[in-house]
């Protein structure tokens, strides 16, 4: 215990250990009292009506009426899924439609049938990597995100019957969920996710809410011990920060602005230290070029919606985060734009979970590679015409977030660019698509959330995924599905005689210590040269990836030092593999051919393998495994 002290001093130094011990001793006597003395303290939430000022009014239910009559495909849908919800009908993390039945059960994993028992949040053990349990289920439906489709359907029907649902499911599980007791406690970034879409529900029923006032009651005393709980619980320690501490402080600036006026202090005290945490996370986690530290495509998504929607919140409530954090806020929509593929889709670089904070469409069918609401909302924002066309499809989030019903023609970014501060450096042309991964591992070179991806290509023709990334599986569930998915074998690089990398323990999930430093040393408009350093420690052999873009034509060169090496390229599950000859492989997806050549000192196999679009599914596909000793010269060309 004193050797882990003392490390921590001589890392951080004294006065920072102290400060953080400090506060996590009196957070700990706080939730020690609440465990003596009961945590169904009553608050006196019995008159009180919140006068945040939101996104959306109920004054405003004809405009949106009139939105979708004239939008009638969404709305048949929005209906039809909102009958869906009525019936407990989810798709969550890849289970397909599952039903529910009449009780749901809150504290289960219904993909595996795994409950956890009710008790007291900080004894329960959520991972158990010996079952196929999956914590994350259970926390999926407990974020309440389905309650937003209730509500719209409502607002287009005028029929109860979405009111009443609500108010069933939300009663039944303030019940079966006390304070602090079961599973659904024991991740703070889901108790701030759930606390923020309570309060999007709020505002789609308000005058329903408020004239049941029992209901109301209660509901905002369970609003109210979210706000407690999470900042009695944030997941910060000495360590950098990730997403979960950014959902900590989300949850606390909409419970913070909701309860404003109450005439306790705590939710002031919310406010206040979640703006000043929030603007300096920004800079931590957010590189100069807009990119996240986390070095996921996916959870830079979730990061954006994190950052974006307090900042537009604070500002409907006459408050704001500095001009800085905007300008990072407008780069980090404006990565997402420049990445987006002419088919709509980003490469899913990096860790896939499927987070959201809101879901305000197409709530069964949202895309996880799809981010064109999120940067369409950033077009709005910051009347950013880039960031206008590349979003230009999406409506729906448009007239929840601002009212607006503006149409844009669509155009996608065919520029070559580098993200340095990232690691994405991307040729394209009119034809082709290739982003190279080519950067430090996730947090600083931890790696919780990076898979080895080093000079991995993802590649796209004429708007057609070929060599594609392969995506997440699972995490907990299946620990052999989540390490095969980070391996280096898995990504469009090379591997050598199944050595990964960077180095990663079978059971440590969420760690990868950097040993690969790839860095870019040459970038223009038509080239890339890059080397990771990931096998050197290991035999001795660097990787050295040269990609020549022409017009019709990409050139991949391979260098290691004496070794053999195997160039992987996974595919698209749709590509069709048209000809294999000794030096050439004929590929078509829909009408866009393309040819691989192979030099005459390699030859290739033709394998079976899997991707996952999307968490928790796993679908069947094939791969190239070119080998090679020493150096390969490749050449893809557009027919």
């Amino acid at each position: 215990m004193l050797l882990k002290i003392l490390k921590k001093i001589k890392k951080y130094g004294f006065l920072k250990v102290f400060i953080f011990s400090m506060k996590k001793i009196i957070r700990e006597n706080k939730i020690r009292k609440l465990i003596k003395y009961g945590f169904q303290k009553k608050i006196n939430l019995e008159n009180f009506k919140t006068k945040m000022i939101f996104f959306y009014s109920i004054k405003e239910k004809e405009i949106f009426r009139n939105f979708y009559e004239k939008n009638i495909s969404l709305k048949i849908d929005i209906v039809k899924s909102a009958d869906k919800i009525i019936e407990h009908k989810f798709d969550l993390l890849g289970s397909d439609e599952v039903e529910l039945g009449k009780n749901i059960k809150w504290n289960k994993d219904f993909k595996s049938g795994f409950a956890w028992e009710n008790k007291f949040y900080r004894d329960i053990k959520i991972i158990d990597l010996e079952n196929e349990a999956d914590v994350k289920v259970p926390w999926e439906l407990s974020r309440f995100q389905h309650l937003f489709t209730l509500g719209k359907a409502y607002w287009i029907t005028n029929d109860l019957k979405y009111f009443k649902e609500s108010k069933k499911e939300i009663l039944d599980w303030i019940e079966k969920n006390p304070v602090y007791y079961g599973v659904n406690w024991t991740c703070t970034m889901d108790v701030a996710i759930r606390a923020v879409n309570l309060i999007f529900f709020y505002f789609h029923f308000q005058d329903l809410i408020e004239k049941d006032k029992g209901f109301f009651e209660k509901f905002n005393e369970c609003l109210y011990q979210h706000g407690e709980y999470i900042y009695l619980n944030l997941e910060k320690s000495l360590e950098l920060a990730n997403n979960h501490y950014l959902s900590n402080l989300v949850g606390l600036i909409f419970l913070g602005i909701y309860f404003k006026d109450l005439k306790y202090k705590k939710p002031n005290k919310w406010l206040n230290f979640s703006l000043k945490e929030m603007e300096k996370e920004m800079f931590i986690q957010n590189n100069q070029d807009g990119t996240n530290y986390e070095t996921s495509t996916s959870y830079h998504r979730l990061v954006l919606e994190l950052v974006f929607y307090p900042t537009l919140l604070l500002k409907l409530n006459g408050l704001s985060f500095s001009n800085k954090y905007e300008k990072r806020l407008e780069k980090m929509v404006e990565f997402l734009a420049k990445i987006t593929k002419s088919n709509g889709k980003i490469p899913l670089i990096g860790d896939v979970d499927n987070g959201r904070l809101i879901i305000l469409s197409n709530y069964y069918n949202w895309e996880v590679n799809d981010v064109r609401n999120i940067i369409s909302l950033g077009g709005e924002y910051f009347d950013n015409i880039l960031l206008k066309e590349v979003g230009a499809n999406e409506k729906e989030d448009k007239i929840w977030i601002f009212n607006s019903q503006k149409d844009y023609k669509g155009k996608f970014f065919k520029e070559s660019i580098a993200f340095e501060n990232g690691g994405y450096y991307l040729l394209q042309n009119s034809e082709i698509y290739c982003l190279i991964r080519c950067g430090e591992l996730s947090l600083r070179g931890q790696g919780g959330h990076s898979h080895n991806d080093q000079l991995s290509i993802e590649l796209n023709i004429d708007g057609e995924d070929f060599f594609i990334d392969t995506g997440t599986g699972v995490y907990t569930a299946d620990k052999n599905i989540r390490n095969l998915f980070r391996s280096t074998r898995m990504h469009n690089t090379v591997s050598i005689n199944g050595l990964e990398q960077n180095n990663f323990y079978e059971d440590k999930l969420f760690e990868m210590k950097e040993e690969s430093f790839g860095r870019c040393l040459k970038f223009s408009e038509n080239s890339f040269k890059g080397i990771h350093y990931g096998y050197i420690n290991k035999i001795g052999s660097t990787h050295i990836r040269e990609i020549i873009l022409d017009r019709k034509t990409l050139n991949l060169i391979d260098l290691l030092d004496n070794n053999t090496g195997i160039i992987n390229f996974n595919l698209e599950p749709k590509v069709e593999i048209i000809k294999l000859e000794q030096n050439n492989i004929v590929l078509r997806k829909n009408n866009v051919m393309l040819q691989i050549f192979i030099d005459n000192n390699s030859n290739y196999k033709i394998l079976d393998n899997v991707i996952s679009k999307k968490y928790g599914k796993i679908e069947k596909t094939k791969k190239i495994e070119i080998y090679f000793k020493n150096k390969s010269k490749i050449k893809v060309e557009v027919n």
